[in-house]
């Protein structure tokens, strides 16, 4: 059976300097990655092992309106300018195609299975496949999928030998969770749960009313009692006392240091 596990989220923003400054100013570091030439799109990255946060930006407007089959794409379109949202998170599994085979037998609207690249920053060609699931749940939009052409083991050697993941200035940091604001919390749990694979409990320590699913060796999502039915916050564990009881918002998304 395909294993998922979180491997980064997306969060729309205008301009990619923003995010880049306010972090660095904080003692993290976040850099211009790249640009998705087939998508209109391009990015910055701040990467805490091998989950990452992507800040994703429109870069050619007309290009990305004709993307066909990518609605992290049509989302960015149709929310940005006005929006800087968190958009969605992003599961890694090494079988696409059999995540692909699970998630149609649940009825769930799939884009085709797409081959993705960029350029980074440096000029090299960063390739992988993704799929990407249409609709939502109760207004909850869907994680994406997606495939790395290395294991985890040998993308992380890759990240680190590249600079790319790299201890951060103000010290250890880790991604711990990702926040979800929603109607019914064990509704919106449960149904993810048994799409994806990812054991859940609740309600969730700390979180009151709330349920929590295992995303990682030690990471959660959590479903938390709200109306947005939106991707809120990111939960950062961290030993900085620079950054312990921090929170840094960016649009309408908090990173919250714990």
């Amino acid at each position: 059976m395909a294993v998922l596990k979180w491997d980064h989220l997306v969060h729309y923003v205008n301009d990619l300097d923003q995010p880049v400054k306010l972090f660095a100013e904080h003692g993290l570091t976040a850099f211009r990655g790249g640009s998705h030439k087939d998508w209109g799109t391009y990015n910055a990255l701040s990467y805490f092992g091998l989950t990452y946060l992507e800040f994703l930006g429109i870069e050619n407007l007309e290009l990305a309106r004709r993307t066909k089959h990518n609605v992290v794409v049509r989302d960015a379109v149709t929310v940005l300018p006005e929006h800087e949202v968190l958009s969605r998170v992003v599961l890694r599994t090494d079988d696409i195609v059999a995540v692909e085979g699970k998630l149609k037998a649940a009825g769930l609207a799939l884009s085709p299975i797409i081959d993705g690249r960029r350029l980074d920053n440096q000029g090299r060609i960063i390739e992988w496949r993704m799929m990407t699931i249409d609709g939502d749940f109760q207004g909850l939009v869907y994680p994406f999928i997606i495939q790395w052409s290395q294991a985890d083991e040998e993308r992380l050697d890759s990240l680190n030998a590249a600079g790319i993941n790299q201890p951060h200035p103000a010290g250890k940091v880790d991604m711990a969770g990702a926040v979800f604001r929603v109607s019914e919390p064990a509704a919106a749990a449960n149904h993810w749960s048994e799409l994806f694979g990812l054991p859940v409990s609740g309600p969730a320590d700390g979180l009151d009313g709330s349920y929590s699913l295992k995303a990682g060796d030690q990471q959660t999502f959590n479903f938390v009692q709200g109306t947005e039915n939106q991707f809120s916050r990111v939960i950062l564990r961290t030993d900085s006392p620079q950054l312990k009881g921090q929170t840094l918002t960016v649009g309408e998304g908090e990173y919250v240091f714990e």
